[in-house]
């Protein structure tokens, strides 16, 4: 037998306002066309004044929560991936444990930007492989429009904020790829790309900063990488892309989504795709799309599903799942 870790809920929380591609014409050189026909975004989420990371985090692990039918006296841990924490310490994933009323077991957050959710992913499975944990909240939240230069019209019309949010719990499986839960998992970083996507600012420059792209090179990089990152996840779990019921990838461009489908062999009909109503919300954008996608029934238990994603750093990886 293997200890496997299961998804056992999921949910997601978006900010009440939604900001049509339209607004942005009134203060820069821009168009709902033009942004649509480059990313494929149409609306995002834009958090309020006074709403932060860790309570959108909060939120979504609460429907999470109430849908695998536990409380949060049933975790363990919680990992938070996040780029945009409320402070620079204590971790993101304290504030939730606190907001939840959790006073057991541990939380950290996992820094690896669009990749976020998938470094979050792999090590909270490696904490319920090992043991150490049997129930485990794995997080991904963003608040990306408080670090938007709102002059870069080639960058703040891309970027959303939200919260997607799963539990992951300990069950035994057979050790083959008809197991239920991750199967299989693959991290990358290569930090000679830094300058491709960063911030310009940090705790020890003492500036906030704003965020910086270079978009036509993370595209080179990303379908490149990603379509092979998913074909290491599957490989290590004795899969092939023929097997494949879900691609659930991250949400940044129509076009990254649409190349690397093309590039593993797979048609857009097995994506799930919400990048139009959300826009890129980085670590939170494959657990919204994950709860979006079983929200409409696409994604059912038993489904094969691959999530990949890639970030600055660059960071990237994938993980592969049965529902």
């Amino acid at each position: 037998m293997t200890r496997r870790a299961v998804i056992a809920g999921i949910g997601h929380y978006l900010p009440e306002r939604i900001v049509e591609n339209a607004e942005f014409e009134a203060t820069l050189d821009t168009s709902d066309e033009w942004i649509r026909s480059r990313s494929g975004i149409e609306r995002r989420h834009f958090a309020a004044e006074g709403e932060t990371t860790s309570n959108m985090a909060t939120k979504a692990a609460q429907n999470a929560l109430a849908d695998a039918g536990m409380t949060a006296d049933d975790i363990d841990a919680i990992v938070v991936a996040t780029s945009t924490a409320d402070l620079t310490f204590p971790s993101a994933a304290t504030m939730v444990q606190a907001q939840l009323g959790m006073t057991k077991g541990f939380a950290f957050d996992v820094q690896a930007v669009c990749a976020g959710f998938v470094y979050a992913l792999s090590n909270a499975n490696a904490l319920v492989a090992s043991g150490q944990a049997d129930k485990v909240l794995v997080i991904g939240a963003e608040t990306f429009s408080k670090i938007m230069d709102w002059t870069d019209r080639s960058t703040c019309v891309l970027f959303g904020d939200g919260a997607g949010a799963l539990v992951l719990e300990a069950q035994e499986g057979a050790g083959t790829s008809d197991d239920r839960g991750i199967l299989a998992t693959d991290l990358n970083s290569d930090g000679r790309f830094k300058d491709l996507l960063y911030v310009d600012g940090g705790v020890s420059t003492q500036n906030t900063g704003h965020l910086r792209m270079q978009g036509n090179q993370v595209f080179r990089h990303a379908v490149e990488k990603l379509a092979s990152t998913a074909h290491t996840s599957l490989e290590r779990a004795g899969l092939g892309a023929d097997d494949v019921d879900w691609i659930v990838p991250h949400q940044a461009n129509i076009r990254i989504i649409q190349g690397t489908a093309k590039k593993m062999g797979l048609p857009m009909d097995k994506v799930v795709v919400t990048v139009q109503d959300h826009g890129n919300t980085s670590a939170a954008s494959i657990p919204l799309a994950l709860s979006v996608g079983k929200a409409r029934g696409q994604i059912k238990q038993g489904d094969l599903i691959v999530t990949e994603a890639i970030g600055g750093g660059l960071a990237w990886g994938s993980v592969v799942l049965r529902w």
